[in-house]
C-alpha cells in the first residue's frame, strides 16, 4: 500500500511525527499536541495500464508560527521529492504548495499536493 510506503519513508526522513490523521488530544499516545508534525492524506487515485497515480496532500503543522509551518513544509517537500529513489516510484510531481492555516483551530499549516506515479 503506497500510504504505508510514504508514511515509513517520511517518518525516517523527518524529525517530527508523521501521521495519517490528526491525533486525538489528549490521549494516552498524545497527551498534548506535538509542536510540529506532518499529516499525509490521499486525495485521489487513478490507475491505467498497471500504473497508479495517487494525489497526496502533505500538511505541515506548527503550533509556534506560520514561519515554522512553512519551514516544515519545505523539509517535507524535499523528502517527498527524494522518494523518486524508491524502486516502485516512477515520478513525483508537485501540484502546488500554499498556506492552509486551519482557521477553525488556529493551527498554522502549510499544504503541498503531489501526484505520485507508482507501480
Amino acid at each position: 500500500m503506497i500510504e504505508e510506503t510514504i508514511l515509513n519513508y517520511l517518518s525516517d526522513r523527518l524529525n517530527v511525527p508523521v501521521l495519517m490523521e490528526l491525533p486525538e488530544v489528549p490521549s494516552e499516545a498524545w497527551p498534548t499536541w506535538p509542536e510540529r508534525f506532518v499529516v499525509i492524506e490521499r486525495v485521489g487515485l487513478i490507475q491505467a495500464d498497471h500504473i497508479k497515480t495517487a494525489s497526496f496532500a502533505f500538511q505541515s503543522y506548527s503550533l509556534k508560527s506560520l514561519y515554522e509551518a512553512a519551514a516544515l513544509d519545505e523539509e517535507a517537500r524535499e523528502a517527498v521529492e527524494d522518494m523518486i529513489q524508491l524502486p516502485m516510484i516512477g515520478s513525483v510531481k508537485l501540484d502546488g504548495s500554499y498556506n492552509h492555516t486551519d482557521t477553525r483551530t488556529k493551527r498554522y499549516r502549510y499544504q503541498s499536493v503531489y501526484d505520485i506515479y507508482y507501480v
